[in-house]
């Protein structure tokens, strides 16, 4: 079973997948601080998809997937790395339903969206 959250990060500089970059899914708390909830590396697609344990249950509520691309970008020879940390925030209104938070990565620029 796929992960209720899922991503995948493309190297657009590159055109290819970013292999190897760590993620870090955090969960935002009633006082305001984060709480780690999944950590795991891009696979050779770019992708995680089994972060969260079949039959996890998630909460409505704010989250933010942190992307390492620093090592990422040391390794293909970007140094340093502009963006070496990129945090995406974002509000999971439905818990039942899948999100997908890819990320459109180069040396100096980003983009995200949700997908499908």
């Amino acid at each position: 079973m796929k992960s209720p959250v899922t991503t995948h990060v493309l190297d657009t500089a590159n055109g290819h997948p970013a292999k190897g970059i760590t993620v870090v899914l955090d969960y935002r708390d009633a006082e305001g601080g984060w709480v780690e909830i999944a950590r795991d590396q891009t696979n050779d697609d770019g992708r995680i998809t089994d972060w969260i344990p079949s039959g996890k249950k998630m909460k409505k509520g704010v989250y933010r997937v942190t992307f390492e691309a620093g090592f990422y970008f040391d390794a293909s020879g970007v140094k340093p790395a502009f963006y070496p940390i990129i945090p995406v925030v974002f509000f999971l209104e439905h818990p039942d339903e899948h999100y997908h938070i890819p990320l459109l990565l180069s040396p100096y620029g980003y983009s995200t969206y949700r997908g499908s």
